[in-house]
C-alpha cells in the first residue's frame, strides 16, 4: 500500500476530557502529526481526512447564541469553517514534524464540496452526532427549547443529531488529484466535506447536513485510486460483543464476514458501523483493494500486520 487514505477520528483531533479550546485542539493534533510523520517516514503517501463532529456543533452553538448580536452563519458555512479550523492545525502541526524529521513538504488543506442527493433518506431520518454531550436531562430542555433532535451516543451521553446523506461526488477532486502527482500532503474532505446539492443548472447549493467522514474518505479513496484506506479511531480493532466479557477482536474481517456480523447487531450505529461499511465498500471496490481500522498509536504496527483489522474481499 503505497498511497493511503488516513481518515482521523475525533480522539486524533480532541481529547474527550480536556478543555474545548483551540489551544488544547492544536496540543492534540501536534501528537496526532507525530505518528502520521512516522507513516511517511516509511514511504508511504498520505492524503488526510478528518471528522468534525464536535466542532462543527460547538461553531453552530457559538453562531445561535451570538445571533442577537450578528447574524447566525448557515450549517454548510459551518462546516466550511470547522474544514479550515482543523485543516489549518493539522497542516501547520505536520509542516513542524515532517521539517523535524528531514522530510520537508508542503502540507495544503482543501476546503472540499461534496455533492449529496436532495432526495437522500438520510434527511429524512438525522443520526449524525454533533457537538458536545448532555445528560438526558439537558437533552430534553434542548429539545423542547431549540427543537434540536437528541439521541444517546453509544452509552457517553445525549447529543444533537442532524442529517447525514452519503456523498455523492467530490466537486474538488481534480484539484486533489493534481495536488497529490505533485507530492503534496493533502488535507481533504474534512468533517465529510461540505453537504451541497447540484441544481438543473449545474449550480451548487449548500444544504444543512454533516456526512460522514468514513463514507467520504472512502469515496475519496475511491476516486484518487488508493492503494489502502487507513481509518483510525479510539480502538486498536474492530470486536464483536464489544465491552462484554466475551469481547472477540478482530483480526482480519473478510466483506461476507463483516456483512454477517452487521446484519447481527455487532457494530454500533453511531460509532464503528459507517467504519466498518466504509472499509467494505473500499475492498470490494476494485481486486486488491484492503482497508485497515485500528488505533492512531497503533495505525504504523496495523499497515506492518501486527495489529489492527484488515478488512479484505
Amino acid at each position: 500500500m503505497g498511497r493511503l487514505v488516513v481518515a482521523l477520528g475525533g480522539n486524533a483531533l480532541q481529547q474527550g476530557d480536556g478543555p474545548a479550546t483551540s489551544e488544547a485542539q492544536l496540543e492534540v493534533v501536534r501528537s496526532t502529526a507525530s505518528y502520521l510523520a512516522d507513516i511517511m517516514e516509511k514511504g508511504y503517501q498520505l492524503i488526510i481526512a478528518h471528522g468534525n463532529g464536535p466542532q462543527v456543533g460547538r461553531l453552530v452553538l457559538q453562531n445561535e447564541w451570538a445571533s442577537h448580536i450578528t447574524p447566525a452563519m448557515p450549517f454548510d458555512v459551518c462546516g466550511a469553517m470547522s474544514q479550515g479550523m482543523i485543516g489549518y492545525h493539522i497542516q501547520q502541526a505536520m509542516g513542524d514534524e515532517l521539517r523535524r524529521k528531514g522530510m520537508d513538504r508542503p502540507v495544503v488543506t482543501l476546503v472540499t464540496q461534496v455533492v449529496v442527493d436532495k432526495d437522500d433518506p438520510g434527511f429524512q431520518n438525522p443520526t449524525k452526532p454533533i457537538g458536545p454531550f448532555y445528560t438526558a436531562d439537558e437533552a430534553g430542555k434542548l429539545e423542547k427549547e431549540k427543537g434540536y433532535i437528541m439521541k444517546e451516543d453509544s452509552g457517553r451521553g445525549w447529543r444533537r443529531v442532524v442529517a447525514s446523506p452519503e456523498p455523492v461526488e467530490i466537486v474538488e477532486l481534480p484539484a486533489v488529484k493534481a495536488l497529490v502527482e505533485a507530492g503534496v500532503v493533502v488535507i481533504a474532505a474534512g468533517g465529510g466535506g461540505i453537504p451541497v446539492i447540484r441544481k438543473a443548472d449545474g449550480s451548487l447549493e449548500g444544504v444543512a447536513a454533516v456526512i460522514d467522514k468514513d463514507y467520504a474518505s472512502e469515496r475519496l479513496a475511491e476516486d484518487i485510486d488508493a492503494d489502502g484506506l487507513v481509518i483510525l479511531t479510539a480502538v486498536e480493532k474492530v470486536s464483536i460483543n464489544f465491552g462484554r466479557p466475551d469481547q472477540r477482536d478482530l483480526d482480519v474481517l473478510t466483506v461476507r464476514e463483516a456483512r454477517k456480523h452487521i446484519e447481527e447487531g455487532y457494530f454500533a450505529p453511531g460509532s464503528m458501523l459507517p467504519k466498518v461499511k466504509a472499509a467494505m465498500a473500499f475492498a470490494q471496490s476494485k481486486k486488491g483493494r484492503k482497508a485497515i481500522i485500528s488505533s492512531l498509536e497503533k495505525a504504523l504496527e496495523a499497515l506492518e500486520g501486527k495489529t489492527g483489522t484488515l478488512i479484505t474481499q
